[in-house]
């Protein structure tokens, strides 16, 4: 198996509720939870998280794409949020994403761009299946 990270992320919890330090590999950085729910709003959330890492991978594929086509499109802004439904007795989570462009593009690139953004990495992770192998050593 090859890991996609060369090094894992690593996450220590103290005796603060909700605040957690996450190591990466080049850094560290605080998590917590919203002040309404215990936390005191330090960091982000996991949800938070979780969505950002949609936001970061949509942009860096759009910009990518872009640039390889040398298209002018200098700014790009990416939204997103989520919520959840019941659906049969289930937890369905739903992500809306939203992508805006300060220049006026023609439908064409923008289906394109729609294409593309719908191919990051991430979005794919997430739309696709995921198991979590969890072990206590």
């Amino acid at each position: 198996m090859k890991y996609i990270l060369e090094s894992p992320i690593v996450g220590k919890i103290g005796q603060q509720k909700f605040k957690t330090a996450i190591v990466w590999r080049n850094g560290a950085f605080i998590t917590d939870e919203p002040e309404k729910i215990g936390g005191q709003d330090l960091g982000p959330d996991p949800y938070s998280l979780l969505l950002s890492s949609l936001v970061a991978c949509t942009l860096a594929t759009l910009r990518l794409y872009i640039d390889h086509k040398s298209l002018e499109i200098k700014d790009i802004t990416v939204e997103a949020n989520m919520y959840q439904k019941i659906v049969k007795e289930q937890i369905v989570t739903y992500i809306d994403r939203s992508i805006t462009f300060d220049e006026a593009l023609t439908p064409e690139i923008k289906q394109r761009l729609l294409k593309i953004a719908e191919s990051c990495p991430v979005s794919k992770i997430l739309k696709g299946n995921v198991e979590i192998a969890t072990q206590l050593p």
